[in-house]
């Protein structure tokens, strides 16, 4: 019997909202984990786009696999699409992952990747002009920058290493405290507020989303 995956490299890691067998860390090679969507629903607005993150082309991403029931697949892809593709800004695409478990198996699992060509795709943008994106944008699922410092958090969690988004939240979040080098500690102390952060510097010659 064929087995259903489902990969996951941002805040579908940690808030699946389905159902599964069971959950692994996984590797895919050919994407990245990037802030390169124009959020204007759930983190921004048709008149201050936020960022949220997607899958671009090049490089490699670490998540999480999971493993759906047979008889549940169905149903759960049909609500991932739901709530994926609210602007269908990604395509949907099954990509072979390595399950990073020990047992260097692979496993084709649904990866939602972006969409160069869609009007939400921002490109590649500096740290400093990401961060004063995300700054200032507000949707209907809450401030950007809950999201971004809510999904480093939740990757440190699970081991996951991803060194620029680490340097993002280090630009628009100074005061929290960085996990040491080797990402053993799991004593990192929680941000719960963004009442004394600094202004972050407007990048020269670079207008605000």
């Amino acid at each position: 019997m064929a087995e259903h995956w489902v990969f996951g490299y941002g805040s579908l890691m940690w808030r699946p909202q389905f159902s599964y067998l069971e959950a692994k860390p996984a590797l895919l090679v050919g994407a990245h984990r990037a802030l390169c969507v124009a959020s204007v629903v759930h983190r921004g607005s048709r008149q201050r786009p936020g960022l949220v993150l997607g899958l671009d082309v090049g490089g490699r991403c670490e998540g999480i696999a999971f493993r759906l029931a047979p008889s549940d697949a169905r149903h759960i892809r049909n609500e991932l699409k739901k709530r994926e593709q609210v602007t269908l800004v990604y395509r949907e695409a099954m990509r072979s992952v390595q399950l990073l478990d020990g047992s260097s198996r692979s496993v084709r699992a649904l990866c939602f990747l972006t969409d160069r060509n869609h009007p939400q795709y921002a490109g590649v943008l500096p740290l400093y002009r990401q961060a004063w994106i995300v700054r200032a944008a507000v949707g209907r699922s809450g401030r950007n920058a809950d999201y971004v410092l809510s999904t480093l958090e939740h990757m440190e969690e699970a081991d996951v290493v991803d060194q620029k988004l680490a340097k993002l939240v280090n630009i628009f979040c100074p005061c929290r405290l960085p996990r040491s080098p080797d990402f053993s500690s799991r004593t990192t102390r929680r941000h719960r507020g963004y009442g004394v952060l600094k202004p972050v510097p407007r990048p020269v010659g670079r207008a605000a989303g």
